[in-house]
């Protein structure tokens, strides 16, 4: 069994962000890291593997982006991923979901040319774009069934049943492999890599492809061919001193209940 699992390095929530001069986001001058949503992916397909032991089971980390975003990948094979791919081209900057879900798609067969891909694993979203749509959009590209938003994933031979957790119901919705699926953050919680897991790490195959080696023209992706584009940005303004409700004469409870109403927290 072949699964690919999708992961993205996005920018440490934590750190200080900032977009480049043509709005998109500084990806090169900011600490970033696996973004939290695709642990949950790369978990699924680890448990995957775990529930058909016995079987050949090779779970590929995919990743597009500049230099740094192979440690996205490493990270997905420190957790137990067998090998790692990174699509890696400078005219890829600036690309949106239209592009990135292109060259995704075309890595996938690639990939699939060597050996059949019978599971694309992704997370719900993206913790930077927060989109949620390239699933979709790379199943549509591969023309396979989506399975998308799961909070259960449950196997048995070549059939998927997964639950889909609404704001009034939860679906249940079967397919057949191969198909396209994404997790939620419900799906179970992500295992932390052991260090013999790190150091195991270090040795699996990690390959770099360019968009000559999957088949993709540097006109049909970056900024150039991007759907949607970022007009302008704002930088955040600096944190202001909060207000403090004293309460000398017993008069705080007042002030406090005014100050709540007056932000329309009450």
């Amino acid at each position: 069994m072949n699964i690919i699992v999708c992961v993205k390095h996005v920018p440490d929530a934590t750190a200080d962000r900032k977009f480049e001069s043509d709005n998109t986001v500084d990806r090169e001058g900011v600490d970033g890291l696996l973004s939290e949503l695709d642990e949950y992916a790369v978990e699924q397909a680890l448990q995957l593997r775990e529930k058909r032991e016995g079987e050949d089971v090779t779970i590929t980390a995919l990743t597009v982006g500049p230099a740094k975003a192979v440690d996205a990948v490493r990270k997905a094979l420190q957790m137990g991923a067998d090998k790692g791919v990174h699509v890696s081209d400078d005219a890829i900057a600036g690309s949106d979901y239209v592009g990135t879900s292109l060259v995704l798609a075309k890595a996938v067969e690639k990939l699939g040319a060597e050996s059949k891909v019978d599971l694309v694993v992704f997370g719900m979203a993206s913790t930077d774009g927060s989109g949620g749509v390239v699933p979709a959009m790379v199943a549509e590209r591969l023309g396979l069934p989506q399975v998308t938003l799961a909070s259960v994933v449950e196997t048995q031979g070549d059939q998927v049943r997964i639950k889909r957790d609404g704001d009034t119901a939860t679906e249940v919705v079967g397919a057949t492999l191969p198909i396209v699926l994404s997790v939620t953050d419900q799906s179970g919680e992500a295992r932390y890599p052991s260090f013999k897991g790190i150091m195991a790490a270090k040795k699996k195959p990690l390959e770099t492809l360019s968009l000559a080696d999957i088949g993709v023209e540097a006109s049909e992706v970056g900024a150039a061919a991007a759907w949607t584009a970022v007009e302008d940005t704002t930088a955040r303004p600096p944190r202001t001193a909060g207000e403090i409700v004293t309460d000398e004469d017993g008069s705080g409870a007042e002030a406090l209940a005014g100050f709540l109403a007056s932000k329309k927290f009450i």
